[in-house]
């Protein structure tokens, strides 16, 4: 499916129901199929397993979202400048900004830093967890990004597109590798936001529906009201499961008699699949939600045992139960929660407080069982915030931030690239969404230029018609 055009070919099922000699016609369909004549017939499951275009280093993904832009400046990208400078006149040229409002001199962080490990990497106080493990981290700070909103900017960095609607990122990397479960979904994000795109987010767009993200709650709930129930509308209540599995054979008949008097119905073939999806998830669903079954030593090391710290502990400690059963692509999301224009001190520490010790555990839990030398950890927001004052606050900032990855692939305990001395933009190995994306799909095994879909008339791509991989985080 990778790389191939179907777009001026007829699927054989089509050419099968149109001929005289219906299933007569298999053998000649299987050789016009190898020739390139006609589209081969989908597999029975598109979520199996598949090649990649060359040896991976990662198998899997977790991506931790800080949606609404930490600021880098106070977080991992400290820059004395602003500390000898605090309270200028902003002595350069401003970019495109989002809010004009209040906006005041050069502002210092309100944290101190402090250098980790044998790498001695920086990170603030607000992450000194997490700062514990920066020789196992890549720091990325030189992150660009074209939106200076939050709908196009968190858009661009979950589809590679700034306004248009394409498939997400999860998405793109289930269609090319596929899933090493089948019993639970292949793409699934935790507690995602209902914010600026809501499910663009995790679909797929023009994609295959089989390939759209599964989500678990939103961000208006709390990590206690689905221990019931994570997955909506998976059991039906009052029923047993013999009996609901019975309901999902009636209705897969029903559609697949529909399908086979269909030419191509896309939205019936996803739905068939997401009830087939929906049979194999009940043998093992409620077995990976029972976090209840984790020792209290890994409930207390992801922060279970403190309300703080709980649901994004939750959250994190869901994702290592995931991957670890083949689930390839897995976000947990801290949302909507760093958008500080305003009381920036007491808001970030917040923030920084429900996800440092949750993020520093599972680094520290997919270390001790093995599963960080395979999976790929991003962590990062949007944007990030400018060095210069907004009230008590920062705008926003793609021109230059911080994100960072650890895991399968990365050289441990490096810094990539850098912002200027007031951290406003990107001066040195510059990495544009586009780039994070190629970077990402390269550590997967997967050529950024091949994995393409036909639709519209061209060959679509996660990177569009862009993107480099930085080859200078690869091990």
């Amino acid at each position: 499916m990778k790389d191939m055009d179907h777009s001026n070919k007829i699927l054989r099922r089509t050419l099968l129901r149109k001929s005289a000699c219906g299933f007569g016609w298999l053998g000649l369909a299987g050789l016009l199929a190898e020739q390139g004549l006609i589209a081969a017939a989908a597999p029975e499951n598109p979520l199996a397993p598949r090649p990649p275009h060359f040896p991976p280093r990662a198998k899997r993904v977790i991506f931790l979202f800080m949606h609404g832009g930490p600021s880098h400046v106070d977080t991992f990208d400290p820059k004395p400048r602003l500390e000898q400078d605090n309270g200028k006149p902003i002595p350069f040229k401003r970019s495109l900004t989002f809010a004009e409002g209040k906006l005041g001199g050069l502002m210092k962080s309100p944290w101190g830093f402090k250098r980790y490990g044998e790498s001695g990497i920086p990170a603030s106080d607000l992450f000194t967890r997490v700062g514990a493990h920066v020789d196992d981290l890549c720091m990325i700070h030189s992150m660009v990004g074209d939106g200076v909103d939050h709908g196009g900017a968190v858009l661009q960095l979950q589809t590679g597109t700034i306004n248009f609607s394409r498939p997400s990122m999860g998405a793109w990397i289930l269609y090319g590798l596929g899933t090493d479960n089948q019993n639970l979904p292949g793409f699934i994000t935790i507690m995602p936001s209902l914010y600026h795109g809501g499910s663009k987010h995790w679909g797929s767009s023009f994609l295959p529906g089989v390939y759209q993200g599964i989500p678990i709650g939103n961000d208006k709930m709390e990590a206690k009201d689905l221990k019931d129930e994570p997955i909506e509308h998976l059991r039906t209540r009052g029923v047993t499961t013999e009996q609901q599995r019975y309901e999902l054979e009636m209705l897969q008949k029903v559609n697949q008699q529909h399908a086979a008097v269909r030419e191509s119905d896309p939205k019936l073939e996803a739905r068939i699949q997401a009830f087939e999806l929906a049979a194999r998830m009940q043998m093992e669903a409620a077995d990976v939600f029972s976090i209840d079954k984790e020792s209290p030593e890994t409930r207390k090391l992801y922060g279970l045992d403190d309300p703080v710290t709980y649901d994004f502990g939750w959250q994190c400690l869901l994702a290592r139960r995931l991957t670890e059963r083949g689930v390839r692509f897995v976000q947990c999301s801290h949302s909507y929660k760093w958008d500080q224009h305003s009381e920036l001190a007491r808001l970030h520490f917040k923030n920084a407080r429900e996800v440092d010790q949750p993020i520093a555990g599972l680094l520290t839990d997919l270390k001790a069982r093995g599963l960080l030398a395979d999976t790929l950890v991003l962590w990062g927001g949007e944007f990030g915030r400018t060095p210069f004052a907004q009230g008590d606050g920062r705008d926003h900032n793609p021109y230059g931030y911080t994100m960072w990855m650890a895991g399968a692939g990365v050289k441990k305990g490096t810094v990539y690239g850098a912002t200027d001395e007031f951290g406003y933009h990107a001066v040195e190995d510059r990495m544009h969404i586009h780039d994070l994306h190629a970077t990402i799909l390269y550590l997967l095994g997967l050529d950024h230029e091949k994995l393409t879909y036909p639709y519209g008339g061209r060959n679509f791509r996660l990177t569009d018609v862009q993107g480099a991989v930085a080859r200078k985080i690869i091990a």
